[in-house]
């Protein structure tokens, strides 16, 4: 059950981005674990918990971060992270252009919401040409998004601007990558147990985007 994060959640992270190296982690592995790692898995389930009660016949799994980097792309950086996430979504090793709910916590900030990642261009010119095609669904969902003011479209813009057939479309072809983002400075929310019930209800704002984008993945395969 998630009992909500601690102090000692936020004095690890900041400890971490500044004490990057094994030693200062493994004094302090057992605050990692208990204050940081199993309050994650904890959130995680509850969530996945819920959006499965709204995606029943979702084959959805749980991912959990881990806190080590890869070795391999270190690229002067220290071997550990200082933050922490999950997403909730289909797939097992092949998770790109598939549509995921996500959390992420860090030293100065958490944000969630969810992610239609590392797409290939040939999906991205396949959402377009849909969009284009039949532009009312998405347009009802963004004008939804849009009157909520709770998460907004980020992601990697193309150096060239695309036509879209709207002005509320606008945003969603201008991008490589989308996700549709809160984010926040850390406050009292994150240590209150009643965060997961409300990752739960905003998260099943956007199950009708994760469905919209399920469904344009699947063209893709």
């Amino acid at each position: 059950m998630f009992r909500g994060y601690t102090q000692q959640t936020v004095d690890f992270m900041w400890g971490i981005r500044f004490n990057n190296e094994r030693g200062w982690f493994m004094d302090h592995k057992e605050v990692y674990q208990t204050q940081l790692l199993e309050p994650t898995k904890a959130l995680a389930e509850a969530v996945y918990d819920g959006l499965m009660e709204q995606l029943p016949h979702e084959p959805l799994m749980v991912k959990v971060s881990r806190i080590y980097r890869d070795a391999r792309r270190l690229h002067g950086r220290g071997p550990y992270k200082d933050h922490l996430w999950f997403c909730i979504r289909t797939g097992d090793k092949d998770w790109t252009g598939r549509p995921a709910f996500y959390f992420e916590i860090a030293p100065d900030y958490y944000s969630y919401g969810l992610g239609f990642w590392a797409a290939a261009p040939a999906t991205m010119e396949r959402f377009r040409r849909h969009v284009a095609e039949h532009p009312e669904e998405l347009e009802a969902l963004t004008k939804k998004l849009n009157d909520a003011g709770r998460f907004t479209i980020e992601g990697p813009c193309y150096a060239r601007e695309k036509k879209a057939p709207s002005e509320i479309l606008h945003p969603w072809f201008q991008r490589k990558s989308l996700t549709l983002q809160f984010e926040r400075p850390l406050d009292e929310r994150i240590f209150r147990p009643e965060l997961a019930d409300e990752l739960i209800a905003e998260l099943g704002e956007l199950v009708p985007f994760y469905r919209y984008f399920a469904k344009i993945a699947a063209m893709a395969e």
